[in-house]
C-alpha cells in the first residue's frame, strides 16, 4: 500500500466524487468512521454540499443523536470504556430508523435524531422522506464490524500516539475502547477508503497497491 497526501479540500472533493458516482438513481448509505479526535461529523458535513452541487441531495445522521438511554449506556459507570465499545451507540435504532429505510426496498422514510442526548429523552423529530437517489453520511466511532448494512465506508485513521495526542483530558478513559477496535475490529483493513489524519492539517488517503 502507498499513501497519498491530500489537502483537506481535495479530500473533500474526491469523496463527493466518490459517493456521486456510486449506485446513480438509487439511495447510498455511507459511514465516515472515527474518534472524535478525527472528527468525523465535521467530514460528514462538509460532503453535504459538494454532494448537492453534483446532484446527490444528501443528509448527515451522527450518531450522537442515536445514543442509548443513559440509564443503559452508564449502568457500569460514565468512564466504562468496555460499556463505550459495546453499549453506546443504538446499532438497532440507527438501522430500524435509517439504515434499513434508506436501504434497496426501504419505504425512504427517516428520522435523524432518534434521542437528545442532553435531556436523555426521545427527540421527537419527524420523519422525512429521502428521494431516490439520495445520500445519506453516517458519522461516528466503532461504526465498522457490527454488521450495519452501509453501501460505503470512510476510516480515519489515527496513530496510537496521535489518538493518544489529540484526545482530551474528560475522554481518555475511551482510548482502551479504540485499542480494542483496532485489534478486534481492525477496520482500516477492510473500510473502503482510509484516511490517515495524524495531522488534522494534511490529510493523506492510504491506496492499495495494484
Amino acid at each position: 500500500m502507498r499513501v497519498r497526501p491530500v489537502s483537506t479540500g481535495l479530500l473533500i472533493e474526491e469523496l463527493a466524487d466518490r459517493f456521486a458516482g456510486r449506485h446513480p438513481g438509487r439511495r447510498l448509505r455511507v459511514a465516515i468512521d472515527g474518534p472524535a479526535a478525527a472528527d468525523p461529523a465535521a467530514l460528514a458535513g462538509a460532503l453535504v454540499a459538494p454532494l448537492r452541487a453534483r446532484g446527490r441531495p444528501a443528509v448527515h445522521v451522527s450518531t450522537t443523536d442515536f445514543l442509548r438511554p443513559a440509564s443503559l449506556r452508564l449502568e457500569f459507570g460514565r468512564t466504562n470504556p468496555d460499556s463505550f465499545y459495546a453499549g453506546w451507540t443504538d446499532e438497532p435504532g440507527l438501522r430500524r430508523e435509517v439504515l434499513d429505510p434508506a436501504g434497496p426496498g426501504g419505504s425512504g422514510r427517516i428520522v435523524t435524531r432518534l434521542r437528545d442526548v442532553a435531556t436523555d429523552r426521545a427527540a421527537r423529530e419527524p420523519y422525512r422522506e429521502l428521494p431516490a437517489d439520495a445520500v445519506v453520511i453516517v458519522s461516528g466511532p466503532l461504526l465498522l464490524g457490527a454488521g450495519l448494512p452501509f453501501d460505503v465506508t470512510v476510516h480515519l485513521a489515527l496513530s496510537p500516539a496521535a489518538l493518544a495526542r489529540r484526545t482530551g483530558p474528560d475522554e481518555r478513559w475511551t482510548l482502551p475502547a479504540f485499542e480494542r477496535y483496532a485489534t478486534e475490529v481492525d477496520p482500516a483493513s477492510f473500510a473502503d477508503v482510509v484516511v490517515r489524519l495524524d495531522d488534522p492539517r494534511r490529510p493523506a488517503i492510504v491506496v492499495e497497491r495494484e
